[in-house]
């Protein structure tokens, strides 16, 4: 027998949902998908957004030739760009236009050619306009190589990204 039912489409209308009646779930993941398609940045440089939700997110980079130093050694600015490209996805998951205001990176461990790291953030606070996000980011093998420590700064009643 013929199933003649509608097709569901409120996965669909979900997109187009006012930001009231989505979860918060559903908020960041629509703001990672408007954001990934506009950074350029994190796509140039094979960056994935692997997980995001409120106050979380995590990528993974994979590290390239064309990545390395003088040393033979991952540049220390590209693993930064990674953790901060987790931080903004994190930070802007309440689709809140956020930037940050600061940040400090300690870099503990090389990342070497063929390496997948792996940056997590965190939200530590929000409050007001101003929040604290930390993101680690480790190798395939679950090493340590770097810390970092986000600041950020909320323009109330922007939407981070378009309706």
């Amino acid at each position: 027998m013929a199933d003649h039912r509608a097709p569901d489409h409120a996965p669909l209308a979900r997109l187009h949902e006012p930001s009231h009646e989505r979860s918060p779930q559903q908020t960041a993941e629509r703001v990672r998908d408007a954001m990934l398609a506009n950074d350029r940045v994190s796509r140039g440089m094979g960056m994935a957004v692997t997980e995001v939700g409120p106050g979380v997110a995590a990528m993974t980079m994979t590290v390239r030739d064309d990545m390395l130093n003088g040393h033979d050694i991952c540049h220390g600015g590209l693993i930064a760009t990674l953790a901060d490209s987790t931080f903004a996805f994190a930070c802007n998951s309440y689709d809140e236009l956020t930037v940050a205001s600061g940040f400090a990176i300690d870099l503990i461990a090389p990342g070497r050619a063929g390496d997948v790291l792996t940056a997590r953030c965190h939200e530590v606070s929000k409050a007001g306009r101003t929040g604290v996000y930390d993101t680690e980011v480790t190798n395939q093998r679950g090493e340590r190589v770097a810390v970092f420590r986000g600041r950020s700064y909320t323009m109330k009643g922007k939407p981070a990204v378009p309706v």
